[in-house]
């Protein structure tokens, strides 16, 4: 892996020049790929992995889009309209200032060209390289996860949402694609202030109304824990919860759903019961903004 593609992003993200971030990335993972040096046979690719890369190919197949060899990508282009529904901003700033811990919950977070655009970049791209044992796959930046429509996203939940957001650059972004049963995301925390979590995939692929989305608990990883061990050690977590009386808050699942919360707070996908099918895959995309702040629930707008 190029450390430098990675110095190079956090240095352009600190100046917010977020196009010029993913831009770099693109380009990264086209090189990459042209060069073969992207070798997916020496990771493990989990049989949930095979059978979403078939639904995709056909998916390819029928839609009348030559893919070919190697990473394509299909739309992503920024629009000429906003991305972000700006309305919305003043009811997410009144929710997380009075929310504690902080979190705040909005529909119609998206606008709709630019949820049916992403849907298509999502259903039709070669961007989902990283295979999990409990049955998602993810897609990255350096995997060609960088579009210019996720960019103009990205800039503009920092503008929309300044409230909340306050001067905390971009971090990262992904986006996570699951089985329509299998396991979601354990429980663990992210290294950042602010996550940002909306799910795209229509509501009608989802069969319970009252799960599919987000668990969220009300206790924030402890300040002496590292990395390791509030993002992936499930047992020390679960004690952690329990011992300390943690009070779970269950977010269900909606289409242009997006839900801004504390990240140091413990948080798990929900259950997953989803019709089969490509396109009624549960698709989340994650954007991570700022540093791990020194205390928990401590707001931007705090410090």
């Amino acid at each position: 892996m190029d450390e430098d593609i990675y110095a190079r992003g956090k240095t352009l993200a600190a100046q917010h020049r977020i196009a010029d971030w993913f831009a770099s990335f693109m380009d990264f993972a086209l090189q990459r790929e042209a060069a073969s040096a992207w070798r997916p046979q020496l990771k493990p690719v989990f049989p949930s992995k095979a059978q979403h890369d078939r639904e995709q190919r056909e998916y390819l197949r029928q839609a009348g889009i030559a893919a070919g060899a190697g990473l394509h990508i299909v739309g992503g282009a920024r629009l000429e309209g906003p991305a972000i529904k700006r309305g919305n901003a003043a009811e997410a700033y009144r929710q997380w200032r009075q929310a504690s811990p902080q979190a705040a919950v909005i529909d119609n977070f998206l606008t709709e060209d630019a949820l049916e655009a992403l849907r298509r970049y999502c259903w039709g791209s070669d961007v989902w390289r990283e295979s999990y044992a409990d049955g998602y796959v993810g897609a990255f930046p350096e995997h060609g996860f960088a579009a210019p429509l996720l960019a103009q996203i990205a800039e503009e939940f920092r503008t929309a949402f300044a409230g909340i957001c306050g001067d905390h650059p971009l971090k990262y972004i992904w986006a996570f694609k699951y089985d329509s049963d299998l396991r979601g995301i354990g429980v663990h925390a992210d290294e950042a202030a602010i996550n940002v979590n909306f799910w795209i995939t229509p509501d009608d692929a989802n069969l319970d109304p009252e799960s599919g989305g987000l668990v969220i608990w009300d206790k924030a990883a402890p300040l002496d824990w590292d990395f390791s061990k509030y993002n992936g050690n499930v047992a020390a977590i679960r004690e952690f919860l329990e011992q300390s009386g943690a009070r779970r808050l269950t977010v269900p699942y909606r289409a242009n759903r997006v839900v801004i919360f504390d990240s140091d707070l413990f948080h798990e996908t929900d259950r997953i019961q989803f019709r089969p099918g490509y396109l009624n895959r549960r698709i989340n995309v994650t954007m991570l903004y700022g540093e791990r702040h020194p205390g928990p629930g401590t707001g931007p707008e705090e410090t």
